[in-house]
């Protein structure tokens, strides 16, 4: 993959009830470069998500130069942009599970549904045969397929955000927007999704991992950006940023890391 970068922020800055939430943020994450953005709450990942799937707008700049490019365009259709950028979020299973008003879903149409940018049930009349082998490829990846008939609101925690990665992932998009992806996860359900997000970036699609725990960042992950209060604190090799006395300073409290295999945990010490 080649081309422009799939994120760029120029100065941006987002206010929400009069506070900066992001505060004149410059980034770029170019192609093929995966990424983990990281900080506490608060920091301002919620508000960095909302732009980068147009979901909100920076405040302008006085001259009229754009703020923000997503693969090098600063204007993009939302349905335009969603078969590039698959994004996963705990918005996104919420509406899946419980607020979705086509009513109970199943996993395969959950994932056809990615085709469409739709948040439910697709008509079947738009749905072809390459589609649906794709969407269980999708599963495959995943190691969803045998819950193609299952409902979403009858499975684990664990089970949903991997047909949700499926999802994302039919419509073989260049990135990967993942949003605390093992949020409410127990500790195996969250180490088999993060082994295979991590086998997803091997093969070729660009992570892009917003998080505050270090345990999603998977090895894959080659640069990470530390957010705090809306800016950047620092920005990246993962060797370089991902240290103890960098982690004590973002969180504001002594940090100890451990692990193995690429995979790093976190303890706060007292």
């Amino acid at each position: 993959m080649s081309g422009a970068p799939i994120l760029e922020l120029i100065d941006a800055t987002v206010v929400r009830n009069d506070v900066r939430a992001l505060d004149g943020l410059t980034l770029t994450i170019p192609v093929d470069q995966h990424t983990a953005i990281m900080g506490p709450n608060g920091a301002g990942k919620s508000a960095l998500m909302q732009l980068i799937t147009f979901q909100d707008r920076p405040v302008p700049h006085a001259d009229g130069s754009p703020s923000l490019r997503v693969f090098g365009r600063d204007v993009w259709h939302v349905f335009e942009l969603r078969p590039r950028l698959g994004v996963v979020s705990g918005d996104l299973h919420h509406r899946f599970v419980n607020g979705n008003s086509y009513g109970r879903i199943r996993v395969m149409d959950a994932v056809l549904s990615g085709f469409f940018g739709m948040h439910g049930l697709t008509p079947p009349d738009a749905v072809s045969p390459a589609m649906r082998a794709e969407a269980r490829t999708a599963l495959d990846r995943m190691e969803a397929t045998h819950l193609a008939s299952r409902y979403l609101d009858e499975m684990s925690t664990g089970e949903v955000r991997r047909v949700l990665v499926a999802r994302a992932l039919v419509t073989a998009p260049d990135a990967l927007l993942l949003d605390e992806p093992a949020s409410g996860l127990d500790l195996a359900a969250r180490h088999r999704l993060a082994t295979l997000i991590h086998r997803v970036a091997e093969a070729g699609t660009t992570l892009i991992l917003v998080t505050h725990q270090v345990e999603d960042i998977v090895p894959a992950v080659s640069h990470v950006v530390f957010l705090k209060r809306g800016r950047v604190l620092r920005y990246g090799r993962r060797d370089e940023v991902l240290t103890e006395p960098h982690l004590s300073e973002l969180f504001g409290l002594p940090v100890t890391l451990s692990g193995s295999d690429g995979f790093l945990h976190a303890t706060a010490q007292p």
